[in-house]
């Protein structure tokens, strides 16, 4: 019971922390405007990336999260499979816990553009595999907002 409280006391501790360094970057402020990216996540996204200028663009920095669809083609036929999972893992839990709770919201709102697309997508592909665009479609925002130091501005909403 008393490692219990300790070890929950270290987490209060880091949660403050991050907290601390989300406040002192306009970086991390900029990001966490995006549906489904928060405190935690944007801190880690800019730890990780800085402002992304490895990667030579939104897909490839999904593709290094492991958030694209693997490919098994072979000639004309094409085959996309489930996710690649290959990259930091703790930045695709981040971002799919976050894309998870995006599309919970949508499911009981369907007012602005992203609600809705959200809403047909999971019509037509389920939850699991919305909840994972939506993390992509969110890895290549913040891509760009780190790349051209921009503010978030959400489509039709």
């Amino acid at each position: 019971m008393i490692s219990l409280t300790i070890s929950n006391v270290g987490f209060i501790f880091f949660d403050k922390e991050i907290e601390t360094v989300f406040r002192q970057s306009e970086a991390c402020q900029r990001i966490a405007k995006v549906k489904g990216i928060g405190p935690k996540t944007a801190t880690a996204v800019v730890a990780a990336i800085g402002k992304g200028t490895e990667f030579k663009n939104g897909r490839h920095f999904a593709a290094w999260l492991g958030l694209v669809p693997r490919q098994h083609s072979s000639g004309d036929r094409q085959v996309l499979m489930n996710m690649t999972k290959k990259g930091d893992k703790y930045l695709r839990t981040l971002f799919i816990h976050g894309a998870r709770a995006v599309v919970r919201v949508a499911m009981n709102n369907n007012n602005g553009y992203m609600n809705q697309w959200v809403n047909q997508l999971k019509e037509r592909r389920g939850f699991n595999k919305t909840t994972v665009a939506v993390a992509n479609k969110n890895a290549r925002i913040i891509w760009s907002m780190l790349r051209n130091d921009t503010e978030y501005q959400a489509v039709g909403s």
